[in-house]
């Protein structure tokens, strides 16, 4: 009996132990996750109403510029950009009618940058459809788009998905068609991994970005389940991000939704479902991170399908467990008030107030600094100390990026662009 008793103690410790699940984009890509699927492709718009194919590029391209015809009121279509081959990066902006006036704050999901990672493409695709078509019908949708501008980029990687043509996703690959992972091709806000030549896609990307004021995100990618929240350039020990504790619930939100309908899915790297990026894998050069620090947004990486490319056929089942997940995430938008979160040494708010924030050059404070004011960069190295009583600082020296503030037990945060 004690033999038996040591033995399942060696077993759940094994079982406690054992390495997570290799991520996904690991460089370079883990043998095996390539696997290929039952891949059925719809030609027509007609052939995309049940939802279980993929659509080819002109079916994909066809499907977003009929919403856009169809529902004048209630979207726009932009263009991001072009890929190496000359394939439309698209954007979907949808907003409540009557609520174009800049008012609401905006989201954006983005999916398949490695363009063998399919699903989220037409989870994207689904949604778009969602939203649009129960606007004035389900009163959570209506609502949502009425208080939120959504913008949706279904395909940020054509070349790699359609790598063998058009006509089909199957033999899609990770890469664009220079070869280079799109993920790792950002810039590097800790300076840690410099990039030899930014990617035509991300240039696009960036700009479009740069010209909007997102405040919340998420990049959809597959090959794991799992919600990945920043920062993927640390482990959690090293430099936990200001907001772990708010991402950590937004995740377990996600997560138990999804469990509600499907109980097997988001266990595939751990038992929680959700992962700071660092402990799991760190990468430098990620999207992810990028976002985070340069553009005052917080954007997570959602990795909802342990297969890259789902089998057409499952794409409903997909759809099934990650539909609500996948909306209310975009409320999550209504669950902070501020910036990226600093706060003082109590937790709550700093009465210290900075404008404009973000800035090009200064910024100027706003209530009383009785010790010096210190100024950190977010690794936490000193980049500047003023006297206290100082109402404007200089910051147009200062690479962009997110900067701390102290001042006795006050902080605040300066966003640099």
């Amino acid at each position: 009996m004690f033999f038996l008793f040591l033995l399942l103690c060696a077993t759940v410790a094994y079982a406690q132990e054992k390495p997570l699940k290799p991520r996904p984009d690991a460089f370079p890509p883990v043998p095996g996750a390539l696997d290929s699927k039952a891949v059925t492709m719809a030609t027509t718009i007609e052939e995309m109403a049940g939802w279980d194919r993929y659509p080819t590029y002109e079916t994909y391209i066809a499907m977003m510029q009929d919403w856009a015809e169809r529902f004048p009121g209630l979207c726009k279509l932009d263009t991001i950009g072009t890929s190496i081959k000359g394939r439309l990066i698209l954007c979907m902006v949808i907003r409540g009618e009557g609520t174009h006036n800049g008012a609401n704050p905006e989201f954006f999901y983005s999916s398949t940058m490695h363009g063998d990672e399919v699903t989220g493409y037409v989870m994207m695709l689904r949604l778009i459809d969602t939203l649009l078509n129960g606007y004035g019908i389900n009163q959570q949708y209506t609502d949502l788009v009425n208080t939120v501008d959504i913008y949706i980029n279904p395909l940020s990687n054509p070349d790699g998905t359609y790598r063998n043509g058009n006509s089909s996703v199957s033999g899609a690959m990770r890469y664009n068609s220079n070869y280079v992972d799109l993920n790792r091709n950002y810039p590097d806000p800790f300076g840690t991994a410099p990039i030899n030549a930014q990617q035509q896609e991300n240039t696009a990307m960036i700009d479009y970005i740069g010209n909007h004021s997102f405040r919340l995100s998420a990049n959809l990618h597959g090959g794991s389940e799992v919600m990945n929240y920043p920062w993927d350039s640390f482990t959690s020990s090293e430099n936990p991000h200001p907001d772990r504790d708010w991402w950590i619930e937004v995740c377990k939100r996600f997560v138990d939704t999804s469990r509600t309908y499907s109980n097997s899915h988001f266990r595939d790297v751990n038992s929680q479902g959700y992962i700071e990026g660092g402990d799991w894998y760190v990468i430098p050069n990620g999207r992810q991170d990028y976002i985070n620090y340069y553009h005052n947004c917080r954007e997570m990486t959602m990795e909802i399908s342990s297969d890259k490319t789902v089998s057409s056929s499952q794409l409903p089942e997909y759809w099934r467990f990650l539909q609500h997940s996948l909306v209310n995430y975009i409320a999550e938008i209504h669950t902070f008030a501020g910036n990226i979160g600093i706060t003082d040494a109590e937790g709550s708010p700093s009465a210290i107030r900075l404008y404009p924030n973000p800035t090009h050059d200064k910024v100027f404070l706003q209530g009383e600094t009785d010790s010096d004011i210190v100024v950190l960069d977010i690794k936490g190295r000193e980049v500047m100390r003023l006297p206290a009583g100082t109402q404007s600082i200089d910051v147009q020296h200062l690479p962009q990026g997110i900067y701390l503030l102290h001042t006795g037990t006050q902080s605040a945060k300066i966003v640099k662009r």
